[in-house]
This record gives structure tokens, sequence and C-alpha cells, in this order.
């Protein structure tokens, strides 16, 4: 039995979920924009719940809704939302993105998605494992066409994508009239390649914000920015 991971407001079981609390998360959680003040929010491909609890901890959403189709990660998601001192604001569905974008009416003022990214064709023995981490469990066509659907008129959908996944990411989603806003690259240390892109989009199109994130200045010394960024969340922070 894994022990929970402790936040310093809440604490999240993960024994149960194929992917465990990573880094991509927790900046989602606390980088996704609320300055809009968000009444309702949506977690695509909730996992163990985390950015959902995130962002319950940072925001007055009355609504925060999360979806996820792996049965284990579900119902782990729901016990970790029950115990969250935010219970009453939080509700998992145990849904495919399409049935959930088919029987939902409600638009969400803010959706984000840390989704499933290892597009390299391996595969390993656990299926579940594979499930949480293969992008064909939940393709980014499918997410971005997804999200056109549920977003409010003047909401925002935050996500975090593989650095090379960026252009795609834009690409796509001009299509459905989705635009950038603002992009923050990840980088692990001063001297490492980009690794990942946290990007905001919106219907409306604004000259792109674009900063950079460096975690570490070297091994377990961390930035000032990642500080700021994590340090009502980590406990050590």
């Amino acid at each position: 039995m894994s022990k929970p991971f402790k936040f310093k407001a809440f604490s999240i079981n993960q024994d149960r979920c194929a992917m465990k609390i990573g880094t991509d998360g927790v900046l989602l959680g606390a980088w996704a924009s609320i300055d809009h003040h968000p009444f309702s929010i949506l977690d695509i491909g909730a996992g163990t719940g985390v950015i959902a609890l995130m962002l319950a901890q940072r925001s007055s959403a009355e609504l925060i809704d999360a979806m996820e189709i792996d049965d284990e990660a579900y119902e782990q998601c729901v016990d970790n939302f029950e115990n969250a001192p935010w219970g009453d604001r939080l509700f998992c569905y145990h849904a495919a993105l399409e049935e959930f974008v088919d029987e939902i009416e409600d638009k969400y003022d803010l959706i984000v998605s840390n989704p499933p990214f290892y597009s390299e064709d391996f595969k390993t023995d656990n299926e579940q494992r594979d499930l949480a981490r293969f992008a064909d469990a939940l393709p980014f066509d499918h997410l971005i066409e997804s999200t056109s659907k549920l977003l409010s008129k003047h909401g925002v959908f935050c996500v975090i994508v593989p650095f090379k996944e960026e252009a795609n990411m834009i690409d796509l989603a001009s299509k459905v009239d989705l635009f950038p806003n603002k992009i923050l690259h990840v980088k692990g240390n001063p001297n490492s390649e980009i690794k990942r892109s946290l990007m905001q989009f919106s219907f409306s199109k604004t000259a792109i914000e674009t900063n950079t994130l460096i975690i570490e200045n070297e091994r377990h010394n961390y930035t000032e920015d990642y500080i700021n960024l994590t340090k009502d969340f980590y406990l050590k922070m």
C-alpha cells in the first residue's frame, strides 16, 4: 500500500492509479488561470483528481467537475474528493469524453487537462498504465474538439503537452476557433531543452504571452519561480 501524497491543504491516495502524481499535473494545477473568476471548472482525464483539488484550493469556483474513464482511477478520484476540505464543490464522472460531451449541457468557464501522451510506439505489459500514458487513449484532436463544445464563450482552456506537440496543438485548436493566449515553456534546468508546454487557449485571438519556467538551478535546488508557483501546495516549499 503506497502512502498518501501529502500537500499542504489536502492529501491524495494514489495506490490505485496508474499515473502517479507528477510535476506536470502540479504545474498545470498551479498555473491554470483563474483571473477570470471561473464559476465552473472541468478536469478532463482527472486521474487522482490532483488538478481539480488544486483548483478548488485556489479558486472560489462553485462547480468543479472531473471526468475519468479508468475504473480504478475513477474510484480513487472520488475518494480523494470526498476526503478533501472542498468535497461539496467537487464531483467526478465515470465516463469517456465523447459520452460526456453528448450528455452534458453545461458549459465550463475553465477546462484543464493533463492528457496522456506517450506517442512513441512502445507499450508495456501494464495495460492500465499504458491507457493512462498513451495518446491513443485520448487523441489531441478529440480533446480539443470536445473542449470547444464544453467551453463557455469567455472560458479558458489550459493544457500541458510535450514541447514537440505545441505547434500541432495550436494548429488543431485553430480549426475549432480556439487561440493560444499564454504559453509557458518548462525546462528541467537552465541547460536542458524545453520539455513541456503549458498552454492557455480561448475563443479570443490575442498576442501570445510566452514565458519560460526553469524548475531547478541544479539537482534539488529549485528556482525561485518554481517555488513561487508551487509553494501553496508542496509541503517542503
